[in-house]
């Protein structure tokens, strides 16, 4: 399929005939996110004559308050935008960066190993935090709306409090050790030392504080001046070795998305230095090459598990930020080279990883957000944030409100070394000043000739192929809340395992699939927090689906 833009709208042609000129607008909006104050913030910044990327301005900024366990204005993210006017679409990276004094040697123990206290835990696991360039970037060159405006549910909710959920009070429990150790941290979630019951107001001053500075001063309020200073020695002095260069020099790039078809489908998606869009189109393009939809249960998994191992084995490799390492994207992304990986599948016999050649693998963290907009005018915003561990690195710099993320250990720290997920990374992915960390985060457009789709989720290494699964229920015709609600299962190369949720394997294709060689994890918790939101240009209308295993998000459609 080829997509055309022109200024009017959207054409689709497909199958070489050119179908019906599709709705150049929806006249509705729709926003699924992971709480429904940001989907409610995103709706207030609409009525207010803002468009989606106000409005995504709006979510991501209240998901930092209110759901500060997955996301916040300490770490970073992927904001994938599609504009209605003229078919413009761009990745805002806004991810963080090593600071400029990084040492790798400076995670390792007297015995020269990883020391996971100080690359998960505190100021030295914090890179430079991309999402506050990212909001001031999409108000200053896509939004409608001042700034102040955009971030000002935000504040209020920073100000005002919020009643304390289950989920976040569970990410708490998980990481109310570590956020013990620091007096910010604990002033504001264990404020008489203990967890705090279900519905109790967290209220968060500093954080309100530093996001007017944003909103009155732009990247100024956060990168350079008394606050940067602030920041910088909040973090020095819990052993980070943060300078205020680091913070003056951060910037947002612009990136071309990755697109590729499928099955008639056009999917736009995120580009390095996320892993995701190569995950995507290496594995779609794969498994394009059979009869997909009429493959038995055990076929179809034995096929994605193959396709999923083979593709992130090459991700273990050979991505990274791609302003340091070169990369042969077109190559991992092309039909000729997925048909010459399909050729190496058996069909009666699983593919040991170790027979693979060799590849380590680095994988970011499973606790991130994504929400998904469409506005009336048919702009579109797929967002996906984190600050990598629950709870970031648990340490909030005093004095700003800002929970600084753990994404340092994102990057392969050492050699042959586990990460925080028993995973190994490679040079292509090792911590050098200023550069980026790999990430999973795939935010995604997809255009089918009658619908589209904003789709995302987090989950850390399983982001990409949680992504994959939705999508390859979107071309079957499921509705979004079919979609988000699908159970899943994940391969990644290493380990050599199929993870699996509850009910996405039944028992007998499971024995079926061991026979082949596969190992099972299957029962496993619920993994990501999908939200989704699809536009049906037959019948012009709108609808969506947040994640049930995140029980606070909320789609709506105004």
């Amino acid at each position: 399929m080829r997509i055309h833009r022109y200024a009017a709208g959207i054409v689709f042609a497909f199958a070489g005939v050119a179908a019906a000129e599709s709705p150049k607008a929806p006249g509705k909006a729709a926003i699924a996110s992971a709480h429904h104050l940001a989907t409610d913030a995103g709706f207030e910044v609409l009525a207010a004559g803002g468009n989606a990327f106000d409005a995504a301005i709006a979510v991501t900024s209240v998901l930092a308050v209110v759901e500060s366990s997955s996301s916040g204005i300490g770490g970073g993210g992927f904001w994938l935008l599609h504009r209605a006017s003229d078919g413009k679409e761009v990745m805002l990276d806004g991810r963080e960066t090593a600071p400029l004094a990084v040492d790798a040697k400076a995670y390792l123990d007297a015995v020269g190993q990883l020391d996971r206290d100080k690359s998960i835990n505190g100021a030295l696991a914090g890179g430079i935090p991309g999402e506050p360039a990212a909001l001031v970037h999409l108000a200053q060159h896509y939004g409608r709306l001042p700034l102040k405006t955009s971030l000002a549910p935000a504040i209020r909710v920073a100000r005002n409090g919020f009643p304390l959920e289950d989920r976040l009070r569970g990410m708490l429990a998980m990481r109310q050790e570590v956020m013990l150790r620091y007096p910010a941290s604990r002033a504001v979630f264990f404020p008489k030392g203990e967890l705090l019951p279900l519905g109790a107001l967290i209220k968060q001053p500093d954080l309100a504080k530093t996001l007017e500075a944003i909103a009155d001063h732009g990247n100024d309020g956060f990168y350079t001046g008394k606050r940067a200073q602030k920041l910088v020695e909040g973090v020095r002095a819990q052993g980070g070795n943060w300078t205020m260069a680091d913070l003056a020099n951060y910037k947002v790039i612009e990136r071309e998305p990755l697109r590729f078809d499928y099955r008639g489908v056009h999917i736009v998606t995120a580009s390095p230095p996320s892993s995701g869009g190569v995950l995507l189109a290496t594995i779609l393009n794969i498994v394009e090459g059979y009869d997909f939809a009429n493959l038995g249960p055990v076929d179809r998994i034995h096929v994605l598990t193959e396709a999923m191992r083979r593709a992130y084995r090459d991700r273990s490799f050979i991505l990274g930020d791609p302003d340091f390492v070169q990369m042969p994207i077109r190559l991992l992304t092309s039909k000729d080279y997925a048909a010459g990986l399909r050729g190496s599948i058996r069909m009666d016999r699983a593919t040991p990883s170790s027979s693979l050649p060799e590849g380590r693998v680095v994988e970011g963290g499973t606790d991130t957000t994504h929400f998904s907009i469409i506005d009336a005018d048919g702009n579109m915003a797929a967002v996906t944030a984190s600050v990598n561990l629950p709870m970031g690195s648990g340490f909030i710099i005093p004095g700003t409100g800002v929970l600084l993320n753990n994404e340092m250990d994102d990057f392969a720290l050492a050699a042959n070394q586990a990460n925080a997920y028993g995973l190994i990374g490679t040079d292509a992915n090792a911590a050098k000043p200023g550069k980026r960390m790999l990430s999973t985060m795939s935010p995604t457009f997809a255009f089918a000739p009658d619908r589209v789709a904003v789709i995302g989720t987090p989950g850390g290494s399983r982001i990409a192929t949680m992504v994959l699964i939705g999508l390859l229920e979107f071309v079957e015709g499921k509705t979004a809340a079919e979609i988000v609600a699908t159970p899943r299962f994940h391969h990644q190369y290493l380990p050599d395992a199929i993870s699996a949720e509850a009910g996405a394997i039944a028992k007998d294709d499971a024995a079926l699939l061991r026979a082949r060689g596969h190992t099972i994890s299957d029962g496993e918790r619920p993994w990501g927090n999908m939200n989704l939101v699809i536009w049906d240009l037959r019948s012009n209308t709108l609808s969506g689906g947040s994640d049930p295993r995140g029980v606070v998000g909320k789609i709506d459609v105004r």
